[in-house]
């Protein structure tokens, strides 16, 4: 049954305070940093008005934030936290251990830079850097996305097959800061979407003693890693579930991708984040010019759903693949790793052209949009030679 829809105006972090609002996680330890600090600072002020039930624990650091969530989860606490870049970086530790320890703690993560040179702007250089740390990652386009997710992640990390810990992540600023139109849920049905935590084992529990995060022998540990693997596995089963519940609640429903206008497309676009709209924008003006393109936007980073990305990509001739962070290995980003891999497993043959764009939070234009589908046409119908590995919009040099 459909929830009633409250249509609002709001900023990507003002949707995810909401949402956690509505939550109601039992414990948030939060450390301030740009552009994220508005999530904990209004869920703060939710607490401090009675409009919450949870305890908020101010922190000296983010990598603190993330020991202390440790220790709630642990102790059968559902519990969250928020950060963005450097903030993220300071994590690194944690962010290890919560996973490894099966801890389903939820992290909303307002894509920053990473340093240096030091900029408080949007790139994807903090959640990549943390893509093999064994957390779930989920990216928003806009602002609906990033309050939808937030409440879709608890059923995710809880689910009884997954148990692990899940980063939402959206645009700083782009998203963060920027007002639009938004359809909220009642308190009630995400309430009863997101349901109760009832761990089956935690600390805090007298009759049922057990061992968090203990030293593991050889003998053992590899078995515990493949544990972990295979549920990042399972995840993808779940994350289907409930974006497949969500819809039938919010009428939105979500997957691992999106594809805009690809059942057809010669040449398709690969993107995360909100420059999927520009891509749309520039794939309608394309079409009306006769060009067949599409854009597939991938939501769900981990776990990687490569199969279902080749068999997306498996009738076009090429594909452009868009990274807003770089990998620094010489030929590309995260995804331009990701998908021609995927791709040879899944013995799909497609040229691919990989593209670094947006750093920073420099602009990204829809004729640069334009730009990339030319190189790929002139790749596969001019048999034009295409530099495999670009930067998008970089400035000239003078003369």
């Amino acid at each position: 049954m459909s929830a009633k829809s409250i249509k609002e105006r709001m900023s990507g972090n003002e949707a995810v305070a909401y949402a956690i609002r509505q939550v109601e996680p039992d414990v948030i330890p939060a450390f301030p940093i740009t552009p994220s600090t508005e999530i904990p600072q209004m869920v703060s002020t939710f607490i401090a008005n009675g409009q919450m039930n949870t305890d908020f624990i101010p922190v000296e650091s983010e990598h603190s934030a993330m020991s202390a969530a440790i220790g709630a989860e642990a102790a059968g606490a559902r519990t969250m936290t928020a950060t963005s870049s450097v903030g993220l970086a300071l994590m690194w530790e944690e962010l290890l251990l919560a996973a490894s320890n099966r801890l389903p703690i939820v992290l909303t993560l307002v894509n920053r830079t990473l340093s240096g040179p030091i900029n408080i702007n949007c790139a994807h250089s903090d959640g990549m850097g943390a893509r093999d740390t064994g957390w779930i990652q989920i990216y928003s386009e806009n602002n609906q996305e990033a309050y939808d997710n937030y409440i879709q992640a608890f059923p995710i990390a809880e689910d009884p097959s997954v148990h692990l810990p899940v980063m939402i992540c959206q645009d700083g600023f782009i998203t963060s800061h920027a007002v639009q139109n938004i359809e909220l849920l009642d308190d009630a049905s995400v309430k009863e979407f997101v349901g109760s935590y009832d761990p089956e084992e935690y600390l805090l529990n007298p009759g049922n003693p057990v061992s968090v995060g203990p030293y593991s022998v050889s003998n053992y540990a590899m078995e515990a890693k493949k544990a972990q693997a295979d549920a990042m596995v399972r995840a993808k089963d779940a994350i289907l579930k409930t974006g497949e519940r969500f819809g039938k609640l919010s009428g939105r429903s979500y997957g691992l991708f999106e594809e805009y206008r690809t059942a057809d497309a010669d040449y398709i676009m690969v993107i995360m984040g909100s420059a999927a709209g520009t891509a749309r924008e520039a794939v309608d003006e394309l079409r009306e010019e006769g060009v067949k393109a599409g854009v597939l936007k991938l939501r769900v980073f981990r776990p990687f759903p490569e199969d279902e990305i080749a068999k997306a990509l498996s009738a076009c001739r090429a594909v452009a693949i868009m990274d807003r962070c770089e990998s620094y290995n010489g030929h590309g980003g995260p995804l331009a790793q990701e998908i021609p891999a995927a791709l040879f497993r899944n013995r799909v043959s497609v040229e691919t052209v990989s593209y670094v764009y947006g750093l920073a939070g420099r602009d990204f234009r829809v004729e640069e949009v334009r730009s990339v589908f030319q190189d790929l046409q002139d790749l596969s119908e001019n048999g034009k030679t295409i530099e495999q590995f670009q930067y998008i919009g970089l400035r000239k040099k003078q003369e």
